[in-house]
């Protein structure tokens, strides 16, 4: 088996060029693609690797798809102004998912894939959710959502007082300065990145309760695959139970398959090879009923 690891600069339809990893088999018709969370780069989330070589080994195509928020900044380029730019969970704008994730679905087509699996790990989950709900892309045959954000739990720490700054700083259009203090304790961002997180978040699609707004996931009409470790600590001690609530608003759930990874949390820690032995055997079990439907 050959193996070449590559990087890819995948351009979005604003011109800001996304930074990407392929692990690229020999004439592989299978991709997946895993659109990260935030901060959810290869340090954090050495799992990617594991995921990359395993589908490798399987002559199945792997991206590693960063979007605006991999990392705290990212030095890029823009394709329309030959700007250089700088994004990252520090400027992120959520509304710019559809089009983040657009590139690499572009990318993937003009590659030429025969299968092409949409996945996204956190956040990244919680962006695959949006994407989906509002495009019914026939370009994917299946989703895989890895451990998707609890956005309520993240934010659950956020005091009346931090509130107080953010919603005042935008008010005063000063949106695009840096805030006073971290945003969760740890993402040093502008005000009007903040003020999404806190105020509008529309990446805020799963949740523990059962009567929360759940429109975005019943929306999704693509079949796929929900995954979270048994320790995942976003979602207040019931991880298969949160995964399961999100499943059972889905008009596919009965199709849908559920893994859950025992004795591991959000990142998948120790059980990383697990992980990536259990995706690939997903994949292979999918691409064979699609030749069998197809036969």
């Amino acid at each position: 088996m050959k193996q070449n690891i590559k990087k890819l600069d995948i351009p979005t339809k604003r011109g800001t060029v996304l930074d990407g990893v392929l692990f690229a088999a020999e004439r592989a018709d299978t991709v997946l693609i895993a659109i990260t969370g935030i901060h959810g780069n290869f340090y954090s989330n050495p799992f990617y690797y594991n995921i990359g070589d395993t589908l490798n080994a399987a002559g199945m195509d792997f991206i590693y798809a960063q979007t605006n928020d991999a990392f705290g900044q990212i030095e890029t380029y823009n394709v329309k102004t030959g700007q250089k730019e700088i994004i990252g969970s520090w400027n992120e704008d959520f509304g710019y998912t559809d089009e983040d994730i657009e590139g690499y679905l572009d990318f993937a087509e003009e590659a030429g894939y025969k299968h092409i699996i949409l996945a996204g790990h956190s956040l990244g989950a919680n962006k695959v959710i949006y994407y989906l709900s509002r495009h019914h892309d026939t370009r994917v045959e299946h989703f895989v959502l890895l451990s998707p954000a609890n956005i309520g739990y993240l934010t659950s720490d956020v005091t009346e007082k931090e509130k107080d700054i953010i919603r005042q700083q935008v008010e005063r259009g000063e949106g695009n300065k840096l805030l006073p203090f971290p945003l969760l304790g740890w993402i040093n961002c502008i005000g009007s990145t903040a003020y999404q997180w806190v105020f509008d978040n529309m990446l805020d699609n799963v949740h523990v309760e059962q009567d929360r707004d759940f429109s975005s996931v019943g929306k999704i009409t693509h079949t796929g695959a929900l995954v979270i470790g048994t320790y995942d600590n976003f979602t207040y001690g019931d991880p298969a139970g949160f995964l399961r609530n999100i499943n059972e608003h889905m008009p596919t759930a009965r199709e849908n398959k559920l893994i859950f990874l025992e004795r591991t949390g959000h990142t998948y820690q120790q059980k990383e090879q697990e992980l990536a032995d259990k995706l690939c055997e997903l994949i292979r079990d999918w691409r064979t009923e699609a030749e069998r439907k197809a036969s």
